[in-house]
C-alpha cells in the first residue's frame, strides 16, 4: 500500500512539474512571441517581411553571443565556446563584430551589410519609374501649354532700341551654372537609365566607354556647377527678396495665360523668384549630397538629419515611426545617392520649365541672357518697375497702365 502511495505521489509530482513548465512556457510566449520558436522568426515576422513591413529585429541583431562565456585558450575548443557560427555571421551582418582590417580606408571594417538590396530595389523601381514619369509629364505639359497659348509675344511695337539687362559677369555665372547643369543632367540620367535604356540600344561594349566618360564628366563638372551656384546667389539674392508687387504678379499668373496683361515687376518677377529660390534650395541640397558621394564615408549627412527631424516630431505627424539615427557607413552612402537622384529629378523638371520660357516660350527672353540687351518695349511690358529704375522713364502711359 505504501509503495502504491509513493508511486502515486511521484506521478502527481511529474504532472505538477509538467503543468508548471507548460504554464511558464505559455507565460514566456505571452511576453516573448518568439519563445515558442526558440528565439527564431515567427510566422508573423515572416509575413510582415513578405509585405515589406518593418519588424523589430533586435531579437537577431542582439543575438551575437557572449565572448565572455568563451572557453579559455588552453581548453580544447579555444575561444570558440562563446559564439556559435550563426551568431558569428549575424554580428558581421549587423556590424557589431570586433574586426581588425589591414586596410585603413573608411568603412573597411564593414564586411556584410544587407541594406544594399533595399537600395537597389528602390533605385530600379520607384525612383526610375516615378522620376521618369515626372520628366515626361513636365515635357507633356510644356508641349500642351505651347499648343494652347503659343509663344508669348510683345503686345506693343518693338522700340528698336535696347537696354542692358544682364552684365557680362552675370551672364557668365548663369551660363556656367546652366551649362554644367545640363551636362550633369545628361550624364546622371545616362548612368541611372543606362542598363535599361542604353545597353539594349547600343550594346554593352559601346555603352562601357560612355558610362566611364559620363562618370568622369559628372564628378568633375560638379565643381563648375557649385561655383556657378555661388556666383548666382551672390549676384541676385538681393533682387529676389519677395515684395508686394509679387502678389499682383501671382494674382494674374504674370499674364502667361492672358494677352495684354503686364503686372508690375522689378528686375525679377514672382515667377523668376520662384525659379531662383528653387535653384538655390535644390542646388544646395544636391551639392551637399554630391559632396558626400564624391568623398565616400567622410561626409555622413542622414543620421544627424534624422535625429533633428525626430526631435521636431515630424515623422509622428504623418503616422511614421521615428527615423533611424544609427546608420552604417554604407547606408549613409545609399541614402545620399537616393536623395541626390530624387532632388535631381525635381531639379530637372523645374529647369525644363525655365528653359521653355527662356527660349521658345517667350519672345525676347533669350536676348536677356544671350547678348544681355533687351528691347525697351519688352522691358516695359515684363519688368516695368525695373525699366523705370534704370532709365528714369515711365513704363506705362496713363492711358495704358500696367494691369
Amino acid at each position: 500500500m505504501a509503495r502504491h502511495i509513493n508511486i502515486f505521489l511521484a506521478l502527481l509530482a511529474v504532472v505538477i512539474l509538467a503543468i508548471g513548465t507548460a504554464a511558464m512556457a505559455l507565460a514566456d510566449t505571452a511576453t516573448d512571441p518568439r519563445a515558442a520558436t526558440g528565439g527564431a522568426q515567427t510566422l508573423e515576422d515572416i509575413l510582415k517581411r513578405q509585405e515589406g513591413l518593418k519588424i523589430d529585429d533586435s531579437f537577431r541583431r542582439d543575438a551575437t553571443g557572449n565572448p565572455e562565456a568563451a572557453a579559455p585558450m588552453t581548453d580544447k575548443l579555444g575561444t570558440l565556446g562563446g559564439v556559435s557560427d550563426s551568431e558569428f555571421w549575424r554580428s558581421y551582418r549587423y556590424g557589431s563584430a570586433d574586426i581588425t582590417s589591414s586596410s585603413r580606408v573608411p568603412a573597411a571594417d564593414i564586411v556584410i551589410q544587407d541594406s544594399g538590396m533595399a537600395w537597389l530595389s528602390f533605385r530600379e523601381g520607384p525612383l526610375m519609374t516615378y522620376g521618369g514619369y515626372l520628366l515626361l509629364g513636365m515635357f507633356g505639359l510644356l508641349v500642351l501649354f505651347f499648343l494652347i497659348r503659343g509663344r508669348i509675344r510683345i503686345d506693343g511695337t518693338p522700340a528698336g532700341t535696347t537696354i542692358l539687362r544682364f552684365s557680362t559677369i552675370e551672364r557668365f555665372a548663369h551660363w556656367l551654372l546652366a551649362g554644367s547643369f545640363i551636362l550633369l543632367a545628361i550624364t546622371g540620367l545616362s548612368l541611372l537609365f543606362g542598363r535599361f535604356a542604353l545597353i539594349p540600344l547600343l550594346g554593352r561594349e559601346a555603352y562601357s566607354p560612355i558610362a566611364i566618360a559620363g562618370k568622369w564628366v559628372h564628378n568633375n563638372v560638379s565643381w563648375a556647377f557649385m561655383l556657378g551656384l555661388v556666383m548666382v546667389i551672390l549676384f541676385w539674392v538681393a533682387h529676389n527678396i519677395p515684395n508686394r508687387h509679387d502678389l499682383k504678379w501671382i494674382a494674374v499668373a504674370g499674364g502667361l495665360f492672358s494677352k495684354g496683361v503686364h503686372p508690375p515687376a522689378r528686375k525679377f518677377n514672382a515667377g523668376q523668384k520662384l525659379i531662383f529660390w528653387a535653384v538655390v534650395v535644390l542646388g544646395v541640397s544636391i551639392s551637399a549630397s554630391g559632396l558626400s558621394l564624391l568623398f565616400p564615408f567622410e561626409l555622413p549627412m542622414f543620421a544627424a538629419t534624422f535625429d533633428k527631424v525626430n526631435a521636431l516630431g515630424l515623422p509622428g505627424l504623418v503616422g511614421m515611426a521615428p527615423l533611424p539615427t544609427e546608420l552604417m557607413p554604407h547606408q549613409e552612402m545609399q541614402l545620399a545617392q537616393i536623395w541626390h537622384a530624387i532632388v535631381a529629378f525635381v531639379f530637372i523638371a523645374v529647369i525644363l520649365g525655365h528653359i521653355y520660357i527662356g527660349s521658345v516660350g517667350m519672345e525676347g527672353a533669350f536676348d536677356a541672357m544671350g547678348s544681355g540687351q533687351v528691347d525697351e518695349q519688352w522691358a516695359k511690358e515684363h519688368h516695368g518697375l525695373w525699366y523705370e529704375e534704370v532709365t528714369g522713364k515711365t513704363a506705362h502711359s496713363p492711358e495704358h497702365p500696367a494691369e
